[in-house]
């Protein structure tokens, strides 16, 4: 479906339009402590910036990687629970929100219920599974799981039709791997070696932990990396994924069924809640034909125990505590290096804060985000749009063909701020005092219905994406929008008392970035509707891919962990959005202060200020496991090279810095990326 572009861990700020530079007693907002004056910046300028908070904030181990942004997230997290839980604390009429946010909140938080019920709650559903005696019904139950959260073969949700962006449509995609990424599956490097092996013990352990006897469990791990390998082998890679012209493939139902004729699409959709379907667009083709392949010809028992392992798999986060420690031993620390699970309170705000999210955002916002904040938000938006759209009008590679469609589209962006103007309902989500599992699948039904309900509707292009009290941001090509959700704007990545090179460094430079995804590799491809369109002359696409593909090949030089690279193309949307909020929010701040210049202040000028604002969002310690798992995962680079690989590509860094030949990070001009 749809593919946003989240910034990730980087964080917003209230507003900059009272950042008047001149006046007040306007701090820098830059905390010395956090640099390490022993390091060069022009030799590593990540360590010269970041390298004292990074040691002043070492890794517990809680976490597989703390950063700038996981201080603002446990600060939200705090305030959350401080919310949730004086409604835990009371009676409160049935059906009612309240009751539901509390009775949710307590069920997460009640060991001692979780322990004793062990496996019980799945009981009735691995029984189910296990009654399944011919393909028929296991198409009957497919599509009745996948709702319920209990993903296998494929995935299918609705979402904005990429190329008649005002209608909802249905999509497949590829789906099933319970290691989330195919080269855990096919790679053969030693690290990611250790990793399969360790799932294959996981997958035994876990089928043991949910009743089944030690030969059974052997048998299914066989039967769960057979499948998982054989889908392994079809699916696209991340790189793949980020072209949605090949990824957008629409065939009519009966072309479907022509095309995968031994997939039953009458059983499977109308058990995921799709009536009247005319036309689905299947995202990877070699993928789903695959698992109509599997589906076809693997005996039905080996079906069954597959299923009953997703299951597990699901519901493995909402049971007693021997499964959740045996999940988090595997997800958690052989996957991404963390030591220990967190405290049951944060998970259980997380979980709370997710299934009901807006109810949760709603208190959040009215407690803790004030309303003027978003006027003040749209300003500075605004001001951000105005340099973006005098970068792009300076454009020499670009014809004005090309510029006037680029300006249209940047005039057109959907700003969304803090939170939403129409709040969603949650009349019709049953939250009881049954079990903590029986309520998170009750949750995923509605969400599926509510989402499979949109199929063929039009687009709502006011509804949000994310909760209020996310501390992200996200840019969507469909609605060609901006998002800013309220969690993430405020302290500590915007200071009120702080002057404007601080922040429009900092939150300058994100706006910035979610604003350039519009024209990324991926966002330039949309139209100012938001359709998947074309609207670059031919030598001007040509002349954007050549510029692009040194961002590309700069990127994949870098070595993230001995004998493994950064993927450039894989992180080339990313990248290139922090190349442009760099360059258009460092324009927004030398015109906003050419009036009034600051001060150099602690022996730093105000440009070095701006960019040590824009390094210490991504101020953070990582483990090494999680270092290979997010090289793999992840479509942004890791916190180190947003900085590191970012900054030699800005020539006022370089004038900022007095970097010159003989620093290691210098880039010649002619080589520097020269895009936006």
């Amino acid at each position: 479906m749809n593919a946003k572009h989240y910034f990730s861990v980087a964080a917003l700020c209230l507003s900059m339009a009272a950042c008047n530079s001149g006046k007040g007693n306007l701090t820098t907002g830059i905390d010395l402590a956090n640099l390490d004056t022993t390091a060069l910046p022009g030799t590593d300028f990540y360590q010269y910036a970041c390298g004292g908070w990074m040691k002043n904030h070492p890794l517990t181990d809680e976490y597989s990687q703390y950063g700038s942004f996981t201080v603002l997230a446990e600060n939200n997290r705090k305030q959350m629970q401080g919310l949730i839980e004086e409604l835990a604390k009371g009676q409160h009429e049935a059906g009612s929100v309240a009751q539901k946010i509390g009775t949710l909140y307590n069920l997460a938080m009640d060991s001692v219920k979780l322990n004793q019920e062990g496996t019980a709650p799945i009981k009735t559903e691995l029984e189910e599974i296990a009654s399944l005696k011919n393909k028929a019904d296991v198409y009957a139950l497919l599509g009745s799981l996948e709702r319920r959260g209990i993903t296998s073969y494929l995935g299918t949700g609705v979402g904005a039709d990429q190329k008649n962006s005002d209608m909802n449509a249905v999509y497949t995609s590829q789906a099933g791997l319970s290691m989330g990424e195919r080269d855990y599956y096919l790679a053969t490097d030693e690290a990611t070696t250790k990793i399969r092996e360790a799932f294959k013990v996981h997958v035994a352990k876990m089928y043991q932990l949910a009743g089944f006897d030690e030969a059974t469990a052997n048998r299914g791990r066989d039967i769960v990396m057979d499948v998982e390998t054989r889908l392994a082998k079809t699916f696209r890679s991340m790189v793949e994924l980020r072209d949605p012209q090949a990824n957008y493939n629409k065939m009519t139902l009966d072309e479907l069924k022509q095309k995968y004729a031994s997939f039953n699409w009458d059983a499977y959709l109308t058990n995921l809640g799709l009536k009247n379907v005319q036309e689905i667009i299947v995202g990877q083709p070699e993928a789903l034909a695959e698992a109509a392949k599997i589906l076809d010809s693997l005996p039905v028992e080996q079906q069954v125990l597959y299923l009953q392992w997703k299951l597990i798999d699901r519901a493995a986060s909402f049971l007693n505590d021997e499964i959740v420690e045996q999940n988090f031993d595997f997800y958690g620390r052989t996957m991404s290096g963390a030591k220990e699970m967190q405290p049951r309170w944060k998970q259980a705000v997380s979980v709370t804060g997710s299934v009901l999210g807006e109810a949760v955002g709603q208190m959040y916002v009215e407690k803790y985000f004030p309303a003027a904040a978003k006027e003040r938000m749209v300003t500075l938006v605004k001001n951000l749009q105005t340099a973006l759209g005098e970068r792009i009008q300076a454009l020499e590679w670009m014809s004005d063909s090309t510029k006037a469609r680029a300006l249209e589209k940047l005039a057109a962006f959907h700003v969304k701020i803090g939170y939403p103007d129409k709040w969603k309902d949650y009349g019709k989500l049953d939250i009881k005092d049954d079990s903590y599992y029986a309520n998170i699948e009750r949750a995923t039904v509605w969400a599926s219905d509510e989402n499979m309900a949109k199929a063929g509707k039009p687009v709502d292009k006011e509804e949000w994406h994310m909760t209020p009290q996310t501390v992200n941001a996200y840019y969507n090509p469909t609605t060609n929008e901006i998002c800013f959700p309220a969690g993430i704007l405020q302290p500590p990545f915007f200071d009120m008392q702080a002057d404007d090179a601080f922040n429009y460094g900092a939150i300058g430079v994100v706006i910035g970035h979610e604003m350039t995804h519009g024209f990324d590799d991926q966002g330039r491809q949309y139209d100012k509707d938001g359709n998947l369109k074309d609207w670059w002359t031919a030598e001007d696409a040509e002349r954007f891919n050549q510029r692009a593909q040194v961002m590309v090949n700069f990127f994949d030089s870098i070595q993230v962990a001995p004998g493994v690279h950064a993927n450039g193309r894989q992180t080339l949307g990313e990248n290139i959005a922090d190349y442009g909020g760099l360059q258009v929010a460092y324009q927004a701040f030398k015109t906003a202060t050419k009036d009034a210049p600051l001060a150099t202040v602690d022996g730093l000028t105000p440009e070095q200020r701006f960019f040590l604002a824009y390094a210490g969002v991504w101020a953070n310690n990582v483990r090494p496991e999680f270092v290979l798992y997010l090289t793999k995962m992840d479509v942004h680079s890791l916190g180190e090279w947003r900085v590191n690989g970012a900054l030699p590509q800005i020539d006022a860094w370089y004038e900022a810095f007095n970097i010159g030949e003989a620093d290691p990070m210098f880039v010649p001009k002619e080589e520097r990326v020269a895009i936006w």
